[in-house]
């Protein structure tokens, strides 16, 4: 069955989450100062973001797959990427993932119950 309208922008971050190890890491960067090793010192996790080699040594993932993961989510808007010297650190695109979230409710429906995908 042929998909009707433009569901680009819904469908590519979907993909991007279907990935349990990148829907992981998009849940521990919403809480960066629970999930990973913070010095406010260095950086701020919330302004610019978690390193990578944080996020690398949490997943015990090779780093050259955690940078293609990462990239996968930047892709798809769900994060962003700051260079601090030679490291890069990510943070969630909060605005974005409100975005996804309201044109998921457009596209999909709220059941009664305002859960998505409820009867």
């Amino acid at each position: 069955m042929p998909v009707t309208g433009d569901l680009t922008t819904l469908i590519e971050p979907l993909k991007a989450l279907a990935n349990p190890v990148r829907f992981q890491v998009l849940q521990w960067l919403r809480d960066p100062e629970e999930h990973f090793p913070v010095d406010p010192a260095v950086t701020d996790p919330r302004a610019v973001g978690v390193c990578v080699s944080h996020i690398q040594a949490k997943t015990g993932l090779a780093q050259s797959t955690v940078s293609a993961y990462m990239a996968v989510l930047e892709r798809a808007g769900l994060v962003r990427s700051t260079r601090v010297g030679k490291w890069t650190h990510y943070r969630r695109d909060e605005e974005r993932i409100a975005l996804l979230v309201e044109e998921f409710k457009r596209e999909v429906g709220e059941g009664p119950t305002g859960d998505l995908l409820s009867p």
